[in-house]
Order: C-alpha cells, then sequence, then structure tokens
C-alpha cells in the first residue's frame, strides 16, 4: 500500500496542483484587465457593481405591542385593466346641439342614428292583467290598492312656507295630501276583480260651527296581488326644461302679484343648488329604474326644442355616458313648454300601434312651469296632452323650484293617465322613485264613474279627486287609478271622500261603478247600503275619520290663501272666508291673474282673524290625530303653529 499523506510523493504533487491554480488565476486577472481597457477605449463604461444602497430592502418588523402578527403575504400582480362592458358592445348616441333647434329660426335637428322600427311582436310576460291566469292566483300575496291620478304630494305648499312665502291655491291639493298618507279602506271583503270599491261613513260636527255633516269614504282597492303586478316594458320620453329660469338658485327668485322677478337678499352660500342641478340629478335617478326591454330618448327645450336622445333600447345604449352628458347640462333662454312637448310626442310617430298589453308609452316632463314665449295659453300644453292621452301615451309632469306653477299643471294634470310630482330635492326625489316608479308609470283604471242611486242623499262635495269640480249631485268622476302600496291593511292615498247632504229620511242608497281597465275592457259593479242614524261623532273606521280631518285642514289652508292674496294691498277690515258661523267650507276656485303663468309670490302673512282660527283648529287637530293613532300627521301640526 502506498502511504500519501506526508510522503514526498504527495508534497510533490500539491505543489504541482497549487501552482496550476496561480497560472490560471493570473490569466483570467489579465483577460479581464484587457477587457476593461478595451471597453474604456470603445467608450463604454463598465457596468459598476451594486451597493447596500442600491439594493431595495425591507423592514420586515412585526413587533406590535407584544402581539404576534403573521407576516404579510405578498402582494399580487395586478390583473390587466379590462374596458367596461358598456362600451364593448353599447352605443352613446346623445347628439345635444344647441345650434340644431327645432322649431324657431334656427335648423331643425336630425337623428343621426339609425331609423327606429317599431317593435316585433313579442313573447307574452308575467306582467299582471287580470285575466284567468290571474284570478287563479289571487289567494298567493297581499294585495296592493290605488291611488287616483294628479298631484302625488303638497310638496311645494310645504316648501313656500318654510322659505316665507304665501302658497298659491293650487299649491294644496285634496289627492297631493291624501297620498302622503295611508288609509285603513274598510276593505272587509273577497276582492276578485281589478276594482273593489268599498264603503264607510261619518257623522261629525264641524269644529268651527258646529254643523252636523256626513261623509261618506270610496276605498280604492283591488283584486290584485302584490306577486301578480310588474309595470310593462316602458317606451320613455323625458322632456326638460333649460330655460334660464332653470339656471337660478334653488328658491332665491320669486315673481310678485305684478309678474315682475323679484331677487332675494342672501350670500352664493344661501343659494347653493340651481333648479338645472335639481332637474339633471333627478332626470339621473330616473335612468336607474329603466330595464335593458325599454325604450328611452330626450328632448330638451328653452326657447325651441332640441332633440337630445334618440329613442333607442336601453340595453342598446351606454346608460353610464348618457348619465354623464345630463349632468353637463347647462340652462339659458327662454321657456316655450309646447315646443318640448311636440318634439318629445314626435319621438313616439313609429310607437303608437304597439301592442298596448305589452308596452306603455309615457313622457316625463320636467320644468320650472313658468312658459314667457310660444303657446303659453294652458291650451297648448294641455291640447298636446290631451290628444296624447287619446293615443295611449300617457304624460308624468315634475315640478322643480319653489316657484313651480301648479296652476298650469293643475289643469294639465286632469287629463287622463297623467300625474305630477314636485321636487325639491335630489335625495327625496330619488326616494321617492325607490318607492313609486314601478306605479307612477302604470295606470290601471280609466274613466271611473260612480253614481249615487238614491232619494235621500246627494253629493255636496267630494275631496281627494282632480275631476272633484266635474262631479254633480249623483255623479262622481275619476280619470285615473293608478296602482298604490299597501302596509298594514291600509293603501297610500287610497281613498276619497264624498261630503253628503240629506234630502230626505231614506237612508237607503245603490252606488254603481263603472269603468275601463288599461287593455280596454269596462266592468261595473253595484253596491247597496244603509247609512244609519248615528250621532257625531261617528266613524267608521280610522280611515275615513283621517279623510275627513285633512279634508278640512285642507279647505281652512286654501281658504287663508285665497283671502290674504285677495286681500293683500286693502287698507280697510275684511272678513274672512271662514268663521264661527260658515264654518269650515269648500274654497271657491281662484281666478288667475297673470297671463303667462310665471308665478305670484308675496312674502308669508298671516291676519289676525286666522290666526285665531288656526289656533282653535290646531287643538282640534291634535285631538284627532290622537285619536287616529297616527304620528306622521304631525307634520301638519307644524305647519298651523307656524301659522299662529
Amino acid at each position: 500500500m502506498n502511504q500519501i499523506n506526508g510522503s514526498p510523493k504527495g508534497n510533490s504533487s500539491k505543489r504541482e496542483f497549487y501552482s496550476f491554480l496561480s497560472i490560471m488565476l493570473l490569466f483570467a486577472l489579465l483577460l479581464t484587465t484587457a477587457c476593461v481597457e478595451s471597453d474604456l477605449t470603445n467608450g463604454v463604461s463598465p457596468i459598476p457593481s451594486p451597493t447596500n444602497s442600491d439594493v431595495a430592502k425591507v423592514d420586515d418588523w412585526q413587533y406590535q405591542d407584544g402581539s404576534i402578527v403573521p407576516p404579510t403575504p405578498p402582494t399580487p400582480p395586478t390583473p390587466p385593466t379590462l374596458p367596461r362592458a358598456s362600451t364593448l358592445d353599447k352605443v352613446d348616441d346623445w347628439q345635444y346641439d344647441p345650434s340644431a333647434r327645432i322649431g324657431g329660426i334656427a335648423a331643425i335637428a336630425t337623428s343621426t342614428a339609425a331609423p327606429m322600427t317599431a317593435p316585433a311582436p313579442m313573447a307574452p310576460t308575467e306582467k299582471y292583467t287580470m285575466d284567468a291566469a290571474a284570478e287563479a292566483t289571487m289567494g298567493s300575496s297581499a294585495n296592493i290598492g290605488f291611488s287616483v291620478g294628479g298631484s302625488k304630494d303638497i310638496n311645494n305648499f310645504r316648501e313656500n312656507i318654510k322659505n316665507g312665502h304665501v302658497p298659491l291655491p293650487t299649491d294644496v291639493t285634496y289627492e297631493g295630501l291624501f297620498y302622503d298618507y295611508y288609509f285603513d279602506t274598510g276593505n272587509n271583503g273577497e276582492c276578485n276583480s281589478l276594482f273593489c270599491p268599498s264603503y264607510t261613513y261619518a257623522v261629525t260636527e264641524d269644529p268651527f260651527s258646529g254643523e252636523k255633516e256626513y261623509y261618506l269614504a270610496v276605498g280604492l282597492n283591488s283584486g290584485m296581488k302584490e306577486s301578480n303586478f310588474a309595470r310593462k316594458n316602458l317606451n320613455l320620453v323625458i322632456v326638460l326644461d333649460v330655460s334660464g329660469s332653470m339656471g337660478s338658485p334653488f328658491d332665491r327668485y320669486y315673481y310678485d302679484s305684478m309678474g315682475n322677478m323679484i331677487e332675494k337678499d342672501g350670500s352664493e352660500e344661501d343659494f347653493r343648488n340651481t333648479k338645472m342641478q335639481i332637474a339633471t340629478e333627478a332626470v339621473a335617478s330616473l335612468l336607474g329604474h329603466l330595464e335593458d326591454d325599454d325604450r328611452f330618448g330626450m328632448v330638451l327645450f328653452n326657447d325651441g326644442a332640441y332633440l337630445a336622445k334618440p329613442m333607442n333600447l336601453v340595453g342598446e345604449t351606454d346608460m353610464e355616458a348618457i348619465e354623464d352628458h345630463i349632468l353637463d347640462i347647462t340652462a339659458g333662454g327662454s321657456t316655450n313648454m309646447a315646443a318640448g312637448m311636440s318634439v318629445g310626442t314626435d319621438l313616439f310617430d313609429e310607437l303608437l300601434d304597439i301592442d298596448q298589453s305589452e308596452y306603455e308609452n309615457r313622457i316625463i316632463f320636467l320644468t320650472d312651469a313658468m312658459p314667457n314665449t310660444g303657446d303659453t295659453s294652458e291650451y297648448g300644453l294641455l291640447g298636446m296632452t290631451d290628444n296624447n292621452a287619446d293615443d295611449q301615451l300617457h304624460t308624468t309632469f315634475i315640478g322643480i323650484g319653489l316657484d313651480f306653477n301648479t296652476e298650469l299643471i293643475e289643469h294639465i294634470t286632469k287629463i287622463r293617465g297623467a300625474n305630477y310630482y314636485s321636487v325639491h330635492s335630489a335625495n327625496q326625489f330619488r326616494e321617492r322613485m325607490d318607492d313609486d316608479f314601478e306605479y307612477m308609470v302604470t295606470p290601471l283604471v280609466f274613466d271611473l264613474e260612480l253614481t249615487l242611486e238614491t232619494k235621500g242623499w246627494e253629493i255636496a262635495t267630494v275631496y281627494g279627486s282632480p275631476e272633484a269640480n266635474e262631479s254633480t249631485d249623483e255623479l262622481m268622476k275619476i280619470n285615473t287609478l293608478f296602482p298604490s302600496k299597501t302596509v298594514g291593511g291600509e293603501t297610500k292615498g287610497g281613498l276619497v271622500l264624498l261630503k253628503l247632504n240629506r234630502t230626505s229620511s231614506n237612508n237607503n242608497l245603490t252606488l254603481v261603478v263603472n269603468y275601463e281597465d288599461r287593455n280596454g275592457q269596462n266592468s261595473s259593479s253595484e253596491t247597496s247600503i244603509d247609512l244609519e242614524n248615528e250621532l257625531p261623532e261617528f266613524f267608521d273606521n280610522t280611515g275615513i275619520r283621517k279623510g275627513v280631518l285633512l279634508s278640512r285642514y285642507a279647505d281652512l289652508l286654501v281658504n287663508w290663501i285665497i283671502d290674504e292674496r285677495e286681500h293683500d294691498n286693502w287698507i280697510e277690515p275684511w272678513d274672512p272666508i271662514i268663521d264661527d258661523e260658515t264654518g269650515i267650507c269648500m274654497p271657491p276656485w281662484p281666478e288667475t291673474t297673470l297671463g303667462r303663468w310665471e308665478r305670484q309670490s308675496m312674502p308669508l302673512t298671516i291676519s289676525e282673524e286666522y290666526e285665531d282660527l288656526f289656533e282653535e283648529f290646531s287643538t282640534y287637530f291634535d285631538a284627532e290625530m290622537r285619536a287616529i293613532g297616527d304620528d306622521t300627521m304631525g307634520k301638519e301640526l307644524d305647519i298651523l303653529h307656524e301659522l299662529i
């Protein structure tokens, strides 16, 4: 065995190995030096070696007040940004051009979009009609009820009081006031029809005169189940007022009794939102309720009208882009409401013959209702709206601002299928639409007539219907009923009140109801009742008691408004319409004094006579509100206290 370690032979091998290694290292050093010199000669900078200061450093300290915290996981890679789905296959068809006015002296605007064709027949959908299938499911869910058309609030009245103005008499409507509240309609029986009226009775004394009065409430009930209700597909055109008055701050301007514009005192901070801002935000909130199968178009108007967006399917439209365009709209020019309605109507030319069981045609018209050019009479706009209703094209008016002129709109919304709301806050309006939009665009009952067949009674007054002035001793008319929410057996706005006069001792009466549904089918019902001799204060239920209280409240307010306006410049003493002898009466219909419909405003004034009446009535109102058990009526009591 050969020994290597410690032997002469092993030492020789080591010396040879180290000599070879030294030669190789020297060769590598010489080669590197040559390369660097070559790079410098050729102008190439050598790559510096990284130093500690150039290396990204991590503070991985994790101690937190003695707590053990797991290490932070690595950040996942950011996914690539994809285009919006709406921009992949949807169209921004906005085409508003202020120079392309329809009507007046400017050029007529024409659509750049492809011509719209009438919709193809659609397969049946699960939308409500009172057919055999719907009747078969009558017991499946809670019913909804009805409310009348016309005004859906009295917000303009409330806001004018709040801002120190005497409202217009038309700011207070009985149907608008009723729609703020829920009513027990007295519906205790089976209902297997679209419309099933119920009747309740009251005998009560006038709170001022003590005179005995008789009331009959008509409950607006339906056999329609909430689970069966869905609105039809909607062909919707929004017509928006962009005139100069819409650009003013929301509550800065008003018009005096001579029609002169008066500017209220205050800083810019006091008047932050313009009517235009409120209106465009309201429109944006409406768009969120449209479905892909709906159609939507838009018209703007000032002294002329402009086609802003042609009528196209929502599902094929980039609605986010449309909303952005709407929020950028500015105001200017005079106000020609008739021009806006005319162009809006034209967008339905190819849609009037569609299947009415599948589609609803509606114009939503937003304005402060102060026309001052074009056809400024009620009949120009009224005539177009009325003709549209004959073609099953219905209208919703949305009033913007404190100076929204309810006198003009009150005339128009008596038309079949029409209704209106007031807007004083975009958020408030958004909440209203979340609750009401499906109902607002779906009229279900038309041309309702109630005939009183009796020898002992006659109709003295109707409360809660826009067509109250068309009623006679034996007949009550309601042009339109809209579906309405029912909660806990009470229906929102679900009551019309008849004040009766006794003509003999005969207590029997028969009520005959005739109406037409949305498919053109006529129906009728007949009910016989006996109004027994009851002593005051008798009420069949809290629903009729609430209706009587609110009607008396509205009568008092409207009579006060008329009296204060008529005697604004009087020096001599005058007597109010209401006193302890006459009691509370239906107010006379006020005459319009401004031919151009610009709102008359005056500072809030309460004469001494009415201060006393309001104080006495507030005590009565408070007691009745407690008896009814509806604390939401406290907002009316607050107004009475403000007027004392």
